[in-house]
């Protein structure tokens, strides 16, 4: 059928979703509210991936429905994909999908105003974050776009872009240098204050985001740094919605159901949440009118939110690789898989978590699991498991280092540590090139695996002596190198999965047996 309802020949190509054709999209469409002629550019958001366009800007959308002001987003990619190929062409308009199981609901989101490709070269971005008419810019760029240490938060001064951007501060490459840039710009024009808000799942977000720009701006030597502590704000944030990478079959389904084409489709679960540290600078969207929470320290919402959903999907990713299992959804589904992650999450993960005003934590693991079974959300595993070593520390490790200090129980904890080290381990050419994966540490474990072998203890103490990702304190901790080779020694095995299953039927004090030393 096409957009009016008409039946579209096998000739005819659909229509593309564009500003001419939003008023004649189907009923079941839902469109802006709101006179987008009339919107005008207010904040930036640099990296318009999937989940940018399924959450932040979809917070913009309904705010702009509610209130409307001169909040309209210019979209920025510093790295790929090409943003003029797909929302460039349809006016900044796509399409969100929101799915749980059988259950198709499409929204046109209109908040990206235009898109600014600035891959090859910094300028472009920092022609629109320099200019006065922004005054927010928010940001989801992964965790390796701060160039951080995970173990410190700190600027990694050894990172090639850094190093870059350092002896070339007015054309850089990085995140922070093209931020420290930005605000440099912002000085010595206009002089305007501006809140740079992280979207991404890094504790502390906007702490590091501060000490990454900071870092670099205290090298300048002309009074950038106590410029920006005066004028720029840099509040912390936690974000929450499940938004896999875009497929073909996504974009096929916008043309089958509604009759027209989208080459930037989203797909959502109907679940989100976004919660803000009340710190700005200037005036800032007030996301707050529209389901957003502005709060005074968003630490406990952002250790309920890592360890339990994001360290129930690190440890599902990972060990649903070593197991076989496509998606986080066929995980979850796995008997075996489901009982090892609800217990992990019941007995160790939940006693380190802090009070959350108004949740109940047992009540949020039952939900965030529910969540991750929705069969319509197509999560791929490896996709997960992409830029693990950035993750683990705040999903994983921070935990299991509460845990330790206590005195408490880590068997259930250190496995899915394990399992990322075997996940990449096994991507190794003397483990068999099991898969190709995607971490800052990828080639230097793989290099590892092949020097080492299959020697689980001297693969564990090469590894946990990264300190950029293991703090060297617990690195050195007795208990948790032991639990790890014990991990290695079961994971890297013929059956992966008979040790998670040992694991979740023996007593503790069984689990936590130090292993033989391995041959």
């Amino acid at each position: 059928m096409g957009c009016r309802g008409e039946p579209v020949s096998a000739s005819t190509p659909p229509e593309t979703l564009g500003s001419e054709l939003l008023s004649r999209l189907p009923a079941a469409v839902q469109k802006p509210s709101y006179d987008r002629a009339a919107l005008t550019p207010g904040m930036a958001h640099i990296g318009v991936g999937a989940f940018h366009r399924c959450h932040q800007a979809e917070y913009t959308d309904d705010l702009l429905s509610r209130r409307f002001d001169r909040w309209g987003v210019v979209g920025i990619n510093i790295r790929a994909p090409h943003l003029s190929e797909t929302l460039g062409r349809q006016g900044g308009l796509y399409t969100r999908l929101i799915r749980e199981d059988s259950r198709v609901e499409a929204r046109v989101i209109g908040s990206i105003v235009s898109v600014v490709d600035s891959q090859e070269s910094a300028a472009p971005a920092l022609d629109v974050l320099a200019s006065a008419d922004i005054e927010m810019v928010t940001l989801t760029v992964t965790e390796k776009g701060y160039c951080h240490i995970p173990s410190s938060g700190a600027l990694d001064v050894d990172h090639p872009d850094i190093v870059h951007d350092l002896a070339n501060p007015l054309m850089p490459r990085s995140v922070p240098g093209i931020l420290a840039r930005a605000l440099e710009l912002r000085m010595a024009s206009h002089g305007r204050p501006v809140t740079l808000l992280s979207c991404d799942n890094i504790p502390t977000n906007g702490v590091i985001t501060a000490n990454v720009v900071q870092a670099i701006a205290g090298r300048r030597g002309n009074g950038l740094a106590d410029w920006i502590a005066a004028n720029v704000a840099f509040p912390s944030a936690m974000v929450d919605r499940i938004a896999p990478a875009t497929s073909q079959a996504d974009i096929d389904t916008v043309e089958q159901l509604f009759g027209y084409r989208d080459a930037a489709v989203v797909v959502g679960e109907p679940f989100r949440q976004w919660v803000i540290e009340q710190k700005f600078a200037g005036r800032v969207p007030r996301w707050d009118l529209v389901g957003a929470s502005f709060v005074g320290d968003v630490t406990p919402f952002e250790h309920l939110k890592m360890r339990v959903l994001n360290g129930a999907q690190t440890t599902l990713a990972t060990l649903g690789v070593l197991a076989g299992l496509e998606h986080t959804s066929d995980a979850i589904a796995d008997p075996l898989l489901a009982t090892f992650v609800r217990r992990m999450l019941v007995e160790e993960m939940l006693p380190t978590l802090m009070p959350v005003p108004g949740v109940a934590p047992l009540a949020y693991v039952e939900q965030s699991l529910a969540r991750l079974r929705n069969t319509a959300i197509r999560h791929r595993n490896h996709q997960i498991a992409t830029d693990g070593s950035q993750k683990i520390v705040q999903r994983l490790l921070n935990p299991i280092r509460d845990r330790l200090r206590r005195g408490e129980s880590i068997a259930l904890l250190s496995v899915p540590v394990a399992g990322w080290m075997a996940y990449l381990i096994r991507s190794s050419a003397r483990f068999g090139r099991r898969w190709p994966v995607s971490d800052p540490y990828g080639d230097r474990i793989a290099g590892i695996a092949d020097a080492v072998g299959d020697d689980t203890k001297a693969l564990a103490a090469a590894i946990l002596a990264i300190d950029m990702i293991f703090d060297p304190e617990l690195a050195a901790n007795r208990d948790f190198r032991n639990a790890i080779i014990t991990g290695l020694d079961g994971l890297l095995g013929d059956d992966p999965m008979a040790f998670v299953r040992q694991v979740c039927v023996l007593p503790t004090a069984a689990r936590l047996k130090r292993p033989a030393q391995s041959a």
